[in-house]
């Protein structure tokens, strides 16, 4: 039994066709792995490979088909569908998510203060330059500077005081003791009174005076007949007793003026400031002895 008869017409069909067939599919599978690679990027794009022939009858004389164009054969594929969305090359879908860095913050610049214009008029200094706090009797207060005139007006602590002229370099005014009641700082300037010629301003120190209640306690009473009372005080210091009677002084400054069982009223011989001395009634196992205040005249 022969594989191939020559001289059977369709057996020659069947070669042929199939001849044909083989060289399509060689020119197809050149060009999509030849041919598309190097020209051009892939597309979405379907290629159609025709179907073989069917085969002919016995009685059919007509010639095979031509070999078909390979270009005819392609039909473009419309893509219809959603494109998912490309994520970001250099991101971590399952880190979590991280702020974005702060904004640094811009330099500040200083501003340049604005000068304080010189003052027209000049006061150097102010005498006296420290008083005390509760002095009973009005003090005099001498400002020294420049350039004053018969108009301008000491000012003291924000009052408007009459002030006398001496000269240019000199002015005088009288401060009342109502004005220096609490010590502090009191601010002292000269003025027009319409503002316009004005002066820097200088500082009198208003100190507190000194107080017998920082350095005497009075623990005691002793009474007599003739209401000469003697007071027992106590030295803070050195917690020395000493009994005291009226127009004696203490501490070398306090002059003791009066003495009941509640108070002893003292006066500064220096500065004639009044003083008072509150009766402690503090006790404590340390304490010494303090004599009962007397209630009764006995003898």
């Amino acid at each position: 039994m022969k594989f191939f008869d020559p001289n059977n017409p369709n057996e020659k069909k069947k070669m042929i066709a199939a001849g044909v067939l083989g060289l399509v599919a060689i020119l197809i599978l050149g060009y999509v792995f030849l041919g598309g690679s190097s020209s051009k990027p892939p597309s979405n794009r379907v290629t159609t490979v025709p179907s073989p022939a069917p085969p002919r009858g016995p009685n059919t004389t007509q010639p095979p088909d031509p070999p078909p164009d390979e270009i005819s054969n392609l039909r473009p594929v419309v893509f219809t569908g959603t494109v998912a969305s490309v994520t970001e090359g250099d991101r971590n879908i399952f880190a979590y998510y991280e702020p974005p860095p702060p904004p640094t913050p811009r330099p500040v610049i200083p501003q340049t203060p604005t000068p304080t214009p010189t003052p027209p008029l000049m006061a150097n200094g102010v005498t006296p330059s420290n008083v005390y706090a509760r002095t009973p009797g009005d003090f005099s207060l001498q400002i020294s500077g420049d350039k004053f005139t018969p108009a301008v007006h000491i000012i003291f602590d924000g009052r408007d005081l009459p002030t006398r002229f001496i000269n240019a370099q000199q002015l005088f005014a009288t401060v009342p003791a109502s004005l220096i009641l609490f010590p502090g700082p009191k601010s002292v300037m000269v003025r027009t009174p319409d503002g316009k010629l004005y002066s820097n301003q200088l500082s009198l120190n208003v100190a507190p005076p000194p107080d017998p209640n920082q350095s005497f306690t009075y623990v005691g009473l002793i009474g007599k007949r003739s209401f000469n009372d003697t007071a027992v005080l106590q030295n803070r210091s050195s917690k020395e007793l000493m009994n005291v009677q009226r127009g004696e002084v203490i501490g070398n400054r306090f002059r003791i003026m009066s003495i009941t069982d509640k108070e002893i009223q003292l006066i500064d011989t220096q500065l004639k400031i009044p003083h008072k001395l509150a009766f402690s009634s503090e006790t404590s196992p340390n304490s010494p002895y303090r004599p009962p205040s007397r209630v009764d005249d006995e003898p």
